[in-house]
């Protein structure tokens, strides 16, 4: 069975360097972040509306890398069939609901029945150790609002049932706790 590994936490705190390095280590795939893709195309200024869009397009991509690895399951890659290789997914309706919240103070209904109808098997909870880059997305790049964003999604993953775990340190650090913790999931 397929195990989805979401990778959440504020802006710039290596999410999708994190997705694309586990992805390259267990040769399987990883779903980015729809939102960037919405943004660069659309660009930075956003509303409410453009976040149930984004939201709807995340769910949209994320089911897409689904299939495609669901797909593929009769092919063997390593020891495992590659429908039980992990699939590593950058941003959840989580994310989505942080954000309307920090930005807007209210959430999309959508998001919200999303978050109680997707499942997952893990969380890779990226802390904001790492030194904040720029670039023409990133809207917080002051410790205090990051940090205040960490311990949002830190309280909603204390408080609901999949498993996580805190990636911090270094780049090397956090692939190797990344690591660490998958490994122990496939082995369940």
């Amino acid at each position: 069975m397929l195990k989805k590994i979401v990778a959440i936490g504020p802006e710039s705190t290596g999410k999708s360097s994190l997705c694309a390095q586990l992805a390259q280590h267990y040769g399987t795939m990883w779903c980015p972040e729809y939102a960037r893709e919405y943004l660069l195309k659309h660009g930075t200024t956003y509303t409410y509306e453009d976040l149930l869009t984004i939201a709807k397009g995340q769910v949209a991509l994320e089911e897409k890398y689904i299939k495609l690895m669901n797909d593929r399951s009769a092919v063997e890659s390593g020891s495992l069939p590659y429908g039980h290789l992990p699939l590593f997914i950058d941003t959840d309706m989580y994310v989505m609901k942080v954000w309307c919240e920090f930005v807007f103070g209210k959430c999309h209904s959508f998001i919200l029945e999303q978050i109680g109808q997707r499942k997952y098997d893990l969380y890779l909870l990226c802390k904001t150790d790492l030194e904040w880059v720029p670039d023409e997305l990133r809207e917080y790049p002051d410790p205090e609002p990051r940090h205040k964003l960490y311990e949002r999604y830190q309280d909603i993953l204390a408080n609901q049932n999949t498993p996580w775990v805190v990636i911090a340190g270094d780049h090397q650090a956090r692939l190797d706790v990344a690591i660490e913790s998958v490994n122990n999931l496939i082995k369940q």
